[in-house]
């Protein structure tokens, strides 16, 4: 790649990214000091899906972002048989068959991947449709797109994974023109939709793609302490994640001296609630630092956005930053109790290979939308 392209990258998105990454790496040495007897066990592991990150986004950056358009059909194909081979060979880890073992390596979530796929496959099915999607009949075949891919995951069953899916598909459809009507009449309607299957599930049994722990963990933060064990059954995480939050106080008790964390009291606190060491360990300041640093990355990614050189390229980076405003609002939200648990890791910080190495190939696109779409000066 020209080198004078390699300049034009926004430097304040590229310094925030590295901060994040920094904050995240220094986090998972105190995560896995209470887990293992190497600090450094879950940086290292965590340093290595970063470098793989790196290569796969060395290869993106390298073709010009419309080159990806004609890989399309072949994405959206290629990620429903992912998902499909993962229902028929994957191994299931806390419920969800989300895994795929490769032997003596780490095991992969496909899902993961799926969404990078899923994201340029639909930017470029929408963009083929842009001024067009004015009416409910010129909508329904953008739904029934990322339909088959969200019903697949769904099938894993993991919900999490799919509501990504519905916020990606959302915000893209907004950004490309669609009727807001339209849009927010099928929402009110999916709603009611949900409302309605899970009346008749509690009432008369209507089987549903969700087992009743998986039901509990999305209600339970609603209280708690009402989780049939008096906080000690489903209740327990969101417990323990808020009084490690609210045991931080406003600097934190110190990196490495988290009672919750430490002593183990908090569960997944290297995965679904890393926010909540961040949380104990450095206080208000350092949690609203790194919601300081996300605000940035995502402003950044939407002047990016803004500025593509076309609209391709646009709802590319739409699709990436609904993903990460997704991730992120839902990873903190059931970390302060407001949102149900769901297992969705937070960007750039949670552990998780798959997950590390998909955050960075969708920082890739970014990257690419950005220095493709500058005059560069001679």
């Amino acid at each position: 790649m020209n080198a004078k392209r390699i300049k034009l990258i926004d430097k304040p998105f590229l310094i925030t990214l590295l901060l994040i990454l920094t904050l995240g790496l220094v986090i998972q040495s105190s995560a896995s000091l209470s887990l293992v007897s190497d600090v450094l066990y879950y940086v290292k592991k965590q340093l290595l899906m970063i470098s793989l990150g790196l290569l796969g986004a060395m290869f993106i950056i390298r073709y010009d972002i419309s080159e990806f358009k004609v890989l399309g059909t072949l994405l959206y194909l290629l990620s429903l048989g992912l998902l499909i081979a993962v229902l028929l060979f994957g191994t299931e880890v806390r419920g969800t068959t989300g895994w795929i073992s490769l032997g003596p390596l780490p095991a992969v979530q496909p899902a993961e991947f799926t969404k990078i796929m899923l994201i340029i496959a639909f930017a470029d099915f929408v963009n083929r449709r842009r001024g067009e999607l004015d009416t409910l009949a010129k909508i329904l075949p953008c739904l029934a797109y990322m339909s088959v891919p969200f019903f697949l995951i769904m099938m894993q069953p993991d919900l999490g994974t799919a509501l990504v899916y519905i916020a990606i598909t959302i915000i893209m459809l907004f950004v490309a023109g669609a009727n807001p009507r339209v849009i927010l009449a099928l929402m009110g309607g999916a709603v009611v939709l949900v409302s309605l299957v899970f009346i008749l599930h509690f009432k008369w049994g209507m089987p549903i793609p969700l087992e009743d722990y998986q039901l509990k963990r999305l209600t339970v933060f609603l209280d708690p302490y009402n989780d049939g064990q008096g906080g000690r059954g489903a209740g327990w995480n969101t417990i323990q994640s808020l009084v490690a939050i609210g045991s931080g106080g406003l600097a934190g008790k110190g990196l490495y001296n988290g009672s919750q964390v430490q002593l183990n009291f908090l569960p997944e606190h290297h995965t679904d609630f890393i926010y909540a060491v961040i949380g104990e360990e450095l206080g208000f300041i350092g949690a609203a630092a790194l919601i300081l640093l996300y605000a940035v990355l995502i402003l950044r990614s939407l002047y990016i956005a803004s500025e593509a050189r076309d609209f391709f390229g646009s709802l590319v980076v739409i699709g990436v930053t609904a993903m990460w405003l997704f991730h992120i609002f839902e990873n903190i939200g059931m970390s302060i109790g407001i949102m149900p648990i769901t297992g969705i890791p937070l960007p750039f910080i949670s552990y998780g290979g798959s997950s590390m190495v998909t955050n960075l190939l969708a920082v890739a696109l970014i990257i690419n939308v950005n220095i493709r779409g500058k005059q560069i000066v001679f």
